[in-house]
């Protein structure tokens, strides 16, 4: 058995599908669907969409059609997902994860829009965080760095001293581009280079210390 690897950090940023929520069998559904009505490959297109928001997904996979079609779809899009909670469930462990951090410095940084959030937390049984950084929030999706950076901002922490989970390349990505350590949560983040990687959230013991920081040990 491997060692278990000690953090302490300040703040904690939890992306939501793929790491705390397990929303695959739903984001399954709409994004094959979509692939099939534009004569896409389904397979390719699901090695494209996790992590980002659904217009930028449309555009790596439609890069002639303009952004405007994408982003007219992509409200569709979120619609069908928002109204389909079949299958969404918690991440083993991110129950007694949530519980733990409560009342630390912590937020959920999601490529999903707030009502989709809103939905697919309540549908896992899960807690919001007071401070959510949500797709109306910013400018540019993950890999770009933008949404864990506001969130380190909001909450006052160094983004050295925040601790990213995240599940997709792109969400690795983003929290490293934003000079943060990812903690890469389940199959998709093992390939790309986080900090630690686990295969859920039941192995992670948090202790808050006087000093304001958090000790996290992980594995």
């Amino acid at each position: 058995m491997s060692a278990a690897t000690i953090l302490s950090v300040r703040a904690l940023l939890f992306d939501m599908d793929g790491t705390l929520v397990n929303s695959d069998a739903v984001v399954e559904r709409c994004w094959r669907r979509w692939a099939e009505r534009h004569g896409l490959d389904a397979d390719a297109a699901m090695e494209v969409v996790h992590g980002r928001q659904g217009h930028l997904s449309m555009a790596i996979l439609l890069p002639d059609r303009p952004m405007e079609q994408n982003l007219a779809e992509n409200r569709q899009m979120l619609a069908e997902e928002t109204a389909d909670v079949d299958g969404v469930v918690a991440v083993p462990g991110a129950a007694a994860l949530l519980a733990a951090v409560d009342g630390l410095p912590r937020a959920l940084v999601t490529s999903a829009d707030e009502a989709l959030a809103r939905v697919r937390m309540g549908a896992a049984g899960l807690p919001l965080p007071e401070l959510l950084v949500t797709a109306e929030s910013v400018g540019a999706s993950k890999p770009d760095p933008e949404g864990f950076l506001k969130a380190a901002a909001a909450l006052g922490v160094d983004p050295a001293d925040c601790l990213v989970f995240e599940d997709s390349e792109a969400g690795v990505a983003a929290g490293r581009a934003a000079g943060m350590r990812v903690v890469g949560v389940g199959p998709r983040a093992a390939a790309h280079g986080p900090t630690v990687h686990v295969d859920d959230l039941t192995r992670i013991a948090v202790e808050p210390r006087q000093d304001g920081s958090i000790l996290l040990r992980i594995g």
